[in-house]
């Protein structure tokens, strides 16, 4: 920056104050020695006014502090206080007076003032000692002559010390001036560099800087505004950038919701499509009579009628699923003893159980009551059950268990079974509609993959959490629910 604000500041005062200490300088040197003869004409004047008037007393004073001279002649005779000067210099008066009185000297010395027939005042010089003299003479009303002098050599001395003096004031004052104009300057331009930087910091969106000199000036009310322009600067990038995430966000919904879209319908025409062909194939053998024993049309009706009970049984899932997920299912709360509602379920599924051979182990007896809503409670445990039923292996064992949290005011229900744990790279897309890991299993036992998907829809509305372990001789799933 060659043209700083602090330097041009610093140029600017100094030049000022260098430009007012020579115009006092020229005044001085030219009109402060009119100024002390102008001063010492009125000390004069006042002079004649006490000897006119006869306040000889007030003379002493005067007339010492002054350095003024008089001398008064009457009748023939002078008249000089023996406190204003020596007998010399009263001759010198005499001979000046009588000078004037028959106008010799008004050729010699210069005439300054002259007030009527009263007094005149003359720029006057001594003939032997050259020395300048501002001198009056004149009449009092008495009729007594009278002539008062003061030298013009201490005028001009005064006046000559007087400029040396101010020369080597103005010398002074200069280096003060232009030490104090650099400290001001400093103080003036330091919050305006501050305030630069800031600006540079805030157009590179760094709105973490803040002004901080303060000040009551107007420099601190515009730091204060950029403060204030920082934090809305700040405010309305950041709801921008939350508008433009949500917006991609939404986007990424919609492109998500149009992909799930086509994977749901994927699924469904696949999920549907073998059942409606099986049902297809043998409405059509009935009708041609492919077969003619009662016994065979019997297998084909119960193969008509199984499949379409898994294929209602689908479509009830979806339902229940989509009601979930978009939140037209309300939830009801109320507090119920789980124990009782596992026991049911364990009752009905007695047949399964005894069908696959399987060891279900459930001790608990005591009640433990918990709030949520039952039926969808059952549901997840249902789909938990029959997940384990259709996945038994090895020992044919389901374990499950109850453990209650009192710290957290919880109770977390597992089930678990043994069996070939779930591969890692399927544990995290389990829950997702459709998806099956072993998909010759599941077709096997009528399962579709929407079971998990309704259980973490229903446990997202509990807002509880819920998830799988995998174990090197099977897998336990578990849910959470608020103890009563």
């Amino acid at each position: 920056m060659k043209k700083t604000m602090r330097r041009q500041i610093t140029i600017v005062f100094i030049g000022l104050v260098v430009g007012m200490l020579i115009i006092s300088l020229i005044i001085s040197t030219f009109f402060l020695e009119k100024m002390y003869i102008a001063n010492k004409k009125s000390q004069l004047i006042k002079v004649y006014e006490k000897l006119e008037q006869g306040r000889w007393d007030e003379l002493e004073e005067d007339t010492t502090i002054n350095n003024v001279f008089f001398y008064v002649e009457s009748g023939g005779y002078g008249y000089v206080p023996e406190w204003n000067m020596d007998e010399r210099n009263a001759k010198e008066l005499m001979v000046q007076l009588k000078g004037y009185q028959f106008g010799q000297n008004q050729k010699m010395n210069k005439l300054l003032e002259a007030e009527g027939e009263v007094y005149e005042i003359y720029s006057a010089q001594d003939v032997q000692s050259k020395e300048e003299y501002l001198e009056m003479w004149g009449y009092l009303s008495d009729g007594s002559a009278f002539i008062a002098r003061s030298p013009l050599e201490s005028i001009r001395s005064s006046a000559s010390v007087a400029n040396r003096f101010q020369g080597n004031i103005m010398i002074v004052m200069l280096l003060l001036a232009g030490i104090y104009v650099s400290f001001y300057a400093k103080r003036i331009t330091d919050p305006i560099l501050e305030l630069a930087e800031l600006s540079d910091r805030m157009a590179h969106l760094d709105f973490e800087a803040k002004y901080t000199s303060g000040g009551d000036n107007e420099i601190g009310i515009l730091g204060e505004n950029f403060n204030l322009m920082s934090e809305k600067l700040e405010q309305t990038i950041s709801e921008l950038k939350n508008a433009n995430y949500e917006l991609q966000r939404d986007i990424e919904k919609k492109e998500q919701a149009e992909q799930m879209r086509t994977e749901f319908i994927g699924n469904v025409s696949h999920e549907l499509k073998t059942p409606i062909a099986l049902i297809q194939g043998y409405a059509e053998g009935l009708k041609e009579g492919v077969v003619e024993d009662a016994d065979s049309r019997e297998f084909y009706c119960d193969v008509i009628i199984d499949e379409a009970n898994k294929m209602n049984q689908m479509v009830k899932n979806l339902l229940t699923l989509n009601q979930m997920e978009f939140g037209k299912e309300e939830v009801s709360y109320s507090r119920f003893n789980v124990i009782e509602l596992m026991q049911g379920v364990l009752q009905s599924a007695e047949i399964q159980i005894r069908q696959v051979k399987a060891d279900v182990r459930f001790p608990q007896i005591d009640p433990i009551y918990v709030w949520a809503d039952e039926f969808k409670v059952e549901q997840v445990f249902r789909n938990y059950f029959d997940n384990a039923l259709h996945h038994l292996d090895g020992e044919m064992v389901i374990d499950i268990r109850i453990q209650e949290k009192k710290e957290e005011g919880t109770v977390r229900i597992s089930v678990f079974n043994t069996g070939r744990p779930i591969p890692e790279e399927d544990v995290s897309r389990i829950w997702e509609k459709f998806y099956k890991v072993d998909k010759a299993r599941t077709r096997e036992y009528g399962g579709n993959g929407i079971g998990l998907s309704i259980v973490k829809a229903i446990m997202e509305a509990f807002h509880r959490e819920y998830g799988v372990t995998n174990y090197d001789n099977g897998v336990s799933f578990w849910f959470e629910l608020d103890e009563g």
